[in-house]
């Protein structure tokens, strides 16, 4: 069987390269050049390689940066010179490596990129609201029944299961409440706990969080697979406006439905609490709804009412701020409609602490 082989040998501070310069060879030329002990050599003959691969090339440069920089390499074919300028890496400078970014410099970058993120938030809010304004008194830059499509989307089809959870809520709370109420006898008071969490705060909030998994995730799915797919571009070419297309629909429909779904969440929720005090506490169901109407007034259906409109605006805000801003393919559609997801069930949460602070005052 063929070998390939390859020898070295020195003359007169000149290095003699002979035979295969592979990737097979290398290692034995290596030893060869050990056990020479040059000191310093001023050429690297190639005239006797007869074969010349990226392995070879890249020895060659080893031996001349860290060996013997003073060396000139002489001798070369054409096809070896080819080849040298094609794997060679001494005369390509590497890229700079950006040095990792320091305390300040990172709280400068997040400074910088909430100030645009707000200033976007800011005028994403004021088109929808402006368009949303027009929008109701006429219905032109929208496709005709967008709006009853969507109330039907995020409204109609959500009703079961907003139903189903706002009536095992009322039942847990309802359960967990009277377990500590009816030892100290005041088991009818199951009925003013449940109506004021349920009208003031879990109703608004529970279907919030619903909403914001079920229809903010589309909001903003929807809007990025449009922009990726650039139908929002072609809707800006033919002079229609996206905010009042796309997105004013899905505000006027969610603002309508939200108040409707957070009512249902309501008187479901009170079921489930008068289901648990007919059952488990003997109260009668006289009692159960004089004392509901007893403790809740106009306020507290104020309260919830006005929640569930606000949370609907950030809903359709925070999905179609991230369907717009989509980066990639499939995998941003994924990753942006994730995070609105997210931010909006965050902004919900801390949107309703700051609204029971302001009614407390």
């Amino acid at each position: 069987m063929h070998q390939d082989k390859s020898n070295i040998k020195l003359d007169d501070q000149s290095l003699y390269l002979n035979g295969v310069l592979t990737h097979n060879t290398i290692p034995d030329i290596q030893t060869q050049l050990k056990r020479l002990k040059i000191s310093r050599i001023e050429t690297l003959d190639l005239s006797g390689v007869t074969q010349l691969d990226s392995a070879g090339v890249g020895f060659l440069d080893q031996v001349i940066e860290q060996q013997f920089p003073e060396a000139k390499l002489t001798n070369m074919s054409d096809k070896h010179r080819q080849a040298l300028e094609t794997f060679t890496s001494r005369n390509h400078t590497l890229p700079n490596i950006p040095h990792a970014a320091g305390l300040f410099e990172k709280l400068g970058a997040g400074t910088y990129d909430l100030r645009h993120t707000i200033s976007e938030l800011i005028l994403l809010i004021s088109e929808v609201t402006y368009w949303s304004a027009v929008g109701l008194f006429s219905g032109k830059g929208r496709r005709k029944g967008a709006v009853l499509h969507q109330i039907l989307l995020v409204g109609s089809d959500a009703v079961g299961i907003i139903a189903l959870l706002s009536l095992v809520l009322g039942l847990i709370l309802a359960l967990q409440s009277a377990a500590q109420l009816r030892q100290f006898g005041a088991s009818i008071y199951v009925a003013d706990l449940i109506a004021v969490s349920m009208v003031r705060e879990m109703g608004p909030m529970m279907t919030a969080i619903i909403i914001a998994g079920r229809s903010g995730s589309s909001f903003a799915a929807e809007i990025s697979s449009m922009k990726v797919s650039e139908e929002i571009d072609a809707l800006r070419m033919m002079a229609v406006n996206p905010i009042r297309y796309v997105v004013v629909p899905k505000f006027i429909a969610l603002s309508i439905s939200m108040p409707l779904l957070v009512t249902l969440s309501m008187i479901l929720g009170i079921f489930g609490g008068f289901i648990i005090g007919v059952t488990y506490l003997d109260l009668t169901p006289l009692s159960y709804f004089t004392e509901t109407l007893s403790v809740l007034t106009l306020e507290d259906l104020f309260v919830g009412l006005s929640k569930s409109l606000f949370f609907a605006g950030v809903i359709v805000i925070i999905g179609s701020y991230f369907g717009f801003r989509v980066q990639g393919g499939a995998e941003g559609v994924g990753r942006v409609t994730t995070s609105a997801v997210v931010s909006s069930i965050f902004a919900v949460i801390i949107l309703d602490a700051l609204f029971s602070l302001i009614y407390m005052l």
